[in-house]
């Protein structure tokens, strides 16, 4: 059977414009972070006029609402758990912000979240070019399986929604 290596390179070899890995993720995650940090003083200063702004327009009443919802019942542990749902990530701090959640628990959950869910996509995305380099149909098949699982899951989602309507 033949076996696939997958390896993270050396810390401290160049990487990206010339800068180590370890430098370009922790970058990335600073950015995050930084960018989470922005959007909830955004949502703060926005307060009610998140409804009647362009983004507030898009996304909806009905649905700030619900993240509203959210973010009532589960405060910073909402903050935390949005990195893990993809629509979420970029809705609920806005939303924390004009519900002003507590600042220092916001830092402390939006902290977490980046020190977890970027590597996890950081060492991801690298396992996966590093395996589209080896070998690109098993890349392929692996993004096939990634998206055909998410519009599965999608799918069940709507239908067993859909069935809880009627």
């Amino acid at each position: 059977m033949r076996h696939l290596p997958l390896a993270v390179p050396a810390p401290a070899d160049p990487f990206l414009l010339g800068l180590p890995y370890w430098l370009v993720g922790a970058v990335l995650i600073l950015a995050l972070f930084g960018a989470f940090q922005i959007y909830y003083w955004v949502g703060r200063a926005l307060g009610e006029k998140m409804y009647d702004s362009r983004l507030g327009l898009k996304v909806g009443r009905e649905r700030i609402e619900k993240v509203e919802r959210v973010v009532e019942k589960w405060g910073a542990f909402a903050v935390y758990g949005c990195f893990w749902v993809p629509m979420l990530r970029h809705t609920l701090p806005w939303v924390a912000g004009a519900l002003r959640v507590s600042y220092p628990w916001y830092v402390v959950a939006s902290a977490l979240g980046c020190l977890t869910w970027a590597p996890l996509w950081w060492f991801g995305l690298w396992g996966w070019l590093h395996l589209a380099v080896r070998s690109p149909i098993t890349a392929g098949a692996v993004a096939v399986v990634v998206v055909a699982g998410i519009v599965m899951l999608t799918v069940r989602r709507r239908r067993k929604r859909e069935s809880l309507a009627a």
